[in-house]
């Protein structure tokens, strides 16, 4: 992208939100307030959608960044969305384009699914001649017409079905699925209780997205999705299939059907034949929970807040830095990177899906999913039967054992379940080494069946337990010695800081001890985020949605009163839960361990405070690392702004604690616990299928998934503190500030 010159820079933007509503559309439209704010531009906010640029008036106003303070948390689009014959007209486009023009807007943020970003784009192509028939109609001046020659645009995808080809998330489909789990977790009691089947419909025309990963995240018995209709004989699987749960001592069923299922054949396949089917030949109650628009509703999760936050000020930045001729760009998330793509590209790849669907393309469909979309669907394929498969693994049945350390992260027992089973499903023994390192000395060593695990998705905390326990070089012999008589071949590490010290511990001494020389790899779960090798560790976003949870209720209870608050999280050495639970709750200040805490910092932030409150402000909020200094505690900051604070506004600390260890894992915290340890099996099986004995971390990194050789552990971190060296998610911290201004 070539920058624009300063001069021809918008000194005015436009946001709207438009379609559907999705969680998370208040934070982008925050972002983009703010981040135009920071870079002197004047930003406008179109309510009620595209309906707002066709009727002007009051529906187009300027919006300051003050007036942005309390929409980080809601649901829902503020600034209205409505659905507008007038726009598909031009003389609605015309009318649109002069309420623009006469408020010297020529830049604009949608926010909206591929039909609001399309009817956009229609409307950005022809600018030039409706400026043009308004001069001649009289009703604009040339002049005024040759300031604003071009319309720049760029698109922000909202949607919970997760349907838009350009991103690998879209914002508010994080928020929905955990809205579906939530519900999924409830009826599985109940079903549980009775025996019961459930048949659940989520939403989802053309994309399976929601059903697929709520199926993964849940533990589905079976799912039904558009892009991939099941086999001829479905029916007659399916009631196999749970009558073989049954037989095994599954006390429940959960069918999982999208809303545009079909069979090959292009019939619809709903909730209510599923049910009728599964009655009729089971002989037994089945009962439909249909999710509807609750799956729309409710607070953002952190995920759907940070992202749209992100997104919003990428999409700022665009407008300001490219040519007014520019082609549109779409502003998307990929392999954890923000990146740019042309608009109608990604609006034309979407519905190239609907399109091989409707054409009984259902393999074409696949193909333009993302591949993570095609191995999820194969992974959920083996841990959603009720047995393993047959097939006996060629060879040698090879024996993994599984192992926990460090302090407990939620997604942990997802972890156990998904390597339980894929390892079964191979041919192999899967041992749970129980209490972490300490139990892998004494011989606390467990082989698993593959009922031993269900359940085990949704539940938080550890069942084979862990510690923090690094084993010193006395130890080595007792740890070699088991591993020797229940016959390990390789290992699954998942856990934290110290369960990366432990395995590298016994990956640094194999050749002093024979029987440490397997193949060990290393899987990142931890709330703190805090080890080499990866950008993002398993846990980290169930904590985070804990803190942002409590943030609000504090919120809730700081307006009423004029208060500031000083809230403390987890982190140790980390800033990682610092950096992103203050985004996405919306803090002024956030301390960071990276950072320090100076005398001087903390005065300044004392006087803003104070020009803040006096200005109108009633709630400051602070969010402090609790390894952030160990002299400015977070009591020493909140008395010292309960003296300098006056009859301005009170304080009061929140320190959370444990609690954000706790909980039942987040959707994604479920996902990414299958996905990356059917990675790590796969790796452990290419190892010990060749002969090799290649120990590993598996991570993001650069956006992709890398797995890093065990052996470089020592110079990745930093021994002064316990973090990695390289932290690349502190790159947001200037974005911070800007949403904290």
């Amino acid at each position: 992208m070539s920058a624009a010159p300063a001069s021809s820079r918008p000194t005015s933007i436009g946001v709207l939100t438009s379609g559907g509503d999705a969680p998370g559309m208040n934070a982008a439209v925050r972002a983009v307030v703010r981040s135009a704010a920071y870079h002197g531009v004047v930003t406008y906010a179109v309510h009620e959608g595209l309906r707002g640029l066709v009727y002007g008036g009051d529906l187009i106003r300027p919006m300051e960044p003050a007036e942005t303070g309390g929409i980080l948390h809601k649901g829902g689009t503020v600034i209205g969305t409505a659905r507008c014959k007038e726009f598909r007209t031009r003389e609605g486009r015309r009318a649109a384009a002069r309420n623009m023009v006469d408020r010297g807007i020529d830049a604009l943020v949608a926010i909206g699914g591929d039909g609001s970003l399309t009817g956009c784009d229609i409307f950005r192509r022809e600018w030039p001649e409706l400026l043009a028939e308004l001069v001649e109609a009289g009703e604009l001046a040339p002049e005024k017409a040759a300031r604003h020659p071009a319309l720049r645009l760029v698109g922000l995808v909202g949607s919970i079905d997760n349907d838009m080809a350009g991103t690998d998330m879209t914002i508010g489909a994080d928020t929905a699925l955990h809205r579906i789990v939530e519900a999924m977790d409830a009826l599985r009691s109940t079903a549980s209780s009775h025996q019961r089947t459930f048949v659940v419909e989520v939403m989802g025309r053309h994309c399976g997205y929601l059903a697929l990963m709520a199926s993964i995240a849940t533990a589905a018995n079976w799912v039904l999705l558009p892009e991939q209709p099941p086999a001829d004989d479905w029916d007659v699987q399916m009631c196999r299939d749970v009558k073989a749960g049954r037989e095994i001592g599954r006390r429940q069923s959960i069918v999982i059907v999208a809303e545009g299922a079909c069979d090959r054949e292009g019939n619809p396949i709903t909730a209510e034949s599923i049910r009728n089917l599964l009655e009729a030949e089971l002989g037994e109650d089945a009962r439909i929970t249909i999710l509807g628009h609750v799956q729309r509703g409710g607070a953002p999760s952190a995920f759907d807040r940070y992202l749209a936050t992100l997104l919003g000020d990428a999409a700022v930045e665009q407008l300001l830095n490219e040519t007014p001729d520019a082609e549109p760009q779409l502003i998307g998330l990929r392999e954890n990177r923000v990146v740019t793509s042309p608009l109608m590209e990604c609006v034309q790849r979407t519905r190239a899906v609907s399109e091989h669907i409707q054409a009984r393309d259902f393999d074409g469909a696949m193909k333009l999913r993302s591949g993570s979309f095609h191995q999820s669907y194969q992974i959920l394929q083996t841990i959603q039967q009720a047995a393993p498969r047959r097939t006996a693994a060629v060879g040698r049945r090879f024996r993994i054992g599984v192992i926990h350390g460090g302090g407990p992260a939620p997604g942990m027992n997802a972890a156990v379940r998904a390597a339980v089973r894929l390892g079964l499903d191979r041919g192999y023994s899967v041992l749970a080494i129980r209490r972490g390192f300490r139990g892998l000395r004494r011989g606390d060593i467990h082989e698993m069946n593959w009922m031993d695990v269900s359940g085990w998705v949704s539940e938080g905390g550890a069942e084979i337990g862990t510690n923090r326990f690094v084993p010193g070089v006395e130890d080595l012999p007792a740890i070699a010695e088991q591993i020797a008589a229940h016959r390990i071949d390789a290992l699954l590490m998942a856990g934290g800081w110290t369960g990366y010290e432990a395995a590298h511990m016994l990956h640094a001494h194999r050749d002093t001890f024979r029987e440490l020389d397997i193949p060990i790899v290393c899987l990142p779960m931890t709330i703190n985020n805090d080890v080499p090798g990866t950008e993002l560790s398993i846990g980290s976003d169930t904590a985070l949605n804990s803190i942002v949870s409590d943030v609000d209720k504090i919120r809730q209870s700081a307006v009423a009163t004029r208060r500031v608050f000083i809230v403390e999280v987890m982190g140790r050495d980390s800033g990682y839960l610092t950096l992103l639970s203050g985004l996405a709750a919306g803090a002024e200040r956030i301390y960071l361990p990276e950072e320090g805490i100076t005398l001087d910092t903390l005065t300044a932030d004392v006087h803003a405070m104070e020009e803040n409150f006096r200005a109108g402000r009633r709630l400051g909020l602070i969010i402090r690392g609790e390894g952030a200094d160990p002299v400015y505690t977070t009591g020493f900051i909140t008395s010292l702004f309960e003296k300098e604070g006056g009859e301005l506004f009170d304080a009061r600390q929140a320190i959370l604690g444990h609690i954000q260890e706790g909980g039942d894992p987040s959707p994604f915290d479920r996902i990414h616990a299958t996905s990356l340890t059917a990675h790590c099996i796969e790796y452990l099986a290419d190892q010990l299928q060749s002969g090799r004995r290649a120990s590993a971390m598996i991570g993001f990194q650069s956006g992709r998934l890398q797995f890093t050789d065990l052996t470089t552990y020592p110079v990745l971190v930093d021994r002064n503190a316990q973090r990695p060296i390289e932290q690349r998610w502190m790159q947001r911290r200037q974005l911070a500030r800007i949403m904290g201004s």
